[in-house]
């Protein structure tokens, strides 16, 4: 007995890499550098010890959906600080959702809002759900299990590493129930800038689908902060219909191991999702909710953190400027190069320099013309400390231009 679903889904990324790296074995004397998991390696604050040990006696008592109220208010605090939004504009009574992290708050969100079918040209149609492509996996997963029609909006140097959705034929759009933007991006490092915020919001009212904006790096930036989706509605009103945005501690705290984070945006949704949330996610234990909540009201371990990755990105650009196409990423942790085959790049790699990267076209699909747009790079993810992300960039351009 098997979900036919599941055959849509196909391997995921990492899957994929272990098949093709597995009968591989790196070169003798070389210590294997992993550069393929976006997982922070910085320190985290020794406070969040302090604070879970000091809450532990709250292991003893279910978690509510709903999380405590100190932690909605200082999400809210940060969102209204980060974002320059109007004081009151977030109620964390009724904007804010927290979250076991953000991966499965993405998933979650699909059966909320696509429904069994939809209407196109005055007849029952499939819904749509618009992802970027590349695109980070779970955003697919909740496509194919919600029953939808996945369209993949190609996310290429030309479009500024973001989806143009402008280019989607009008039907896509009629029967759109949720579009997926992701700002900064994950594998690229680019973000949606103000305007474009704008555009994507006016869009989904305009077609009124759930815009879903995953944020989760819009605390590791190069120079200037991302704006965000919530920027966009104030500039607009005021008014969160159609947009829940998604945020999380894994990068900015380097915490990826804590699992938390939070939904916030359209109430009306917000609503619904608690819904299917009391039938079906994980909760967060009250200790870590604690340790959530002096996080957000912490911003110096941010600062030294977003310093020990803009001190990679130098060291990237004095390595790689003018090789791969490289460009130095405006935020996130990753470095998105053009090698021309992603996939035979990562094979030389760790055979000859015992260098692990993703190719880049393990995390997209080729869209209706048949092109994969990560198939020309590898993603190289900047979480080692900075003499290991030294050795591993030169040892990437000394193999690929040998």
């Amino acid at each position: 007995m098997q979900n036919d679903r599941l055959e849509n889904l196909g391997a995921g990324p990492f899957d994929r890499l272990r098949s093709l790296l597995s009968p591989i074995e790196p070169p003798s004397g070389v210590d294997p550098i992993v550069m393929s998991i976006g997982e922070p390696q910085h320190d985290y604050p020794d406070f969040v010890g302090d604070v879970i040990d000091a809450n532990r006696h709250l292991y003893g008592k279910y978690p509510p959906l709903l999380g405590t109220d100190e932690y909605r208010v200082a999400v809210a605090d940060w969102l209204t600080r980060r974002y320059r939004l109007e004081e009151g504009m977030i109620d964390p009574d009724r904007h804010v959702v927290p979250l076991a992290g953000t991966r499965e708050g993405l998933y979650l969100m699909a059966p909320v809002v696509v429904p069994e079918a939809t209407q196109s040209g005055g007849r029952n149609a499939r819904p749509v759900v618009v992802l970027p492509n590349p695109f980070y996996q779970v955003y697919l997963g909740a496509s194919v299990f919600s029953g939808a029609e996945t369209v993949f909006a190609p996310c290429t140097k030309e479009s500024g590493f973001l989806p143009d959705l402008s280019d989607l034929d009008e039907d896509a759009l009629e029967r759109a129930a949720m579009v997926f933007i992701c700002t900064p991006t994950n594998p690229q490092g680019a973000v949606a800038e103000f305007d474009r915020l704008c555009g994507y919001l006016e869009m989904a009212r305009r077609h009124d689908f759930l815009l879903v904006v995953d944020e989760c790096y819009a605390e590791i930036y190069d120079t200037q902060p991302p704006p965000g989706a919530l920027e966009a509605c104030r500039h607009l009103g005021g008014s969160m219909e159609n947009v829940v945005v998604f945020h999380s501690l894994s990068k900015r705290s380097s915490v990826p191991g804590l699992r938390i984070g939070f939904a916030a945006g359209d109430p009306d949704i917000l609503q619904k999702y608690l819904q299917v949330r009391a039938y079906s996610s994980p909760q967060v234990p009250l200790p870590i909710y604690a340790a959530g909540t002096a996080l957000w009201r912490d911003e110096p371990h941010v600062v030294v953190n977003r310093g020990l990755y803009r001190e990679k990105f130098d060291i990237a650009e004095r390595i790689l400027a003018g090789r791969f196409d490289f460009f130095r990423p405006q935020a996130g942790f990753f470095l998105w190069l053009d090698v021309g085959d992603g996939e035979a790049a990562t094979v030389k790699l760790w055979r000859e320099a015992g260098v692990r990267c993703v190719p880049g076209g393990y995390l997209g699909r080729a869209g209706a013309d048949g092109v994969n747009p990560g198939d020309r790079y590898i993603r190289v993810a900047l979480v080692n400390d900075a003499a290991t992300t030294e050795a591993a960039l030169t040892r990437i351009a000394e193999t690929l231009e040998g």
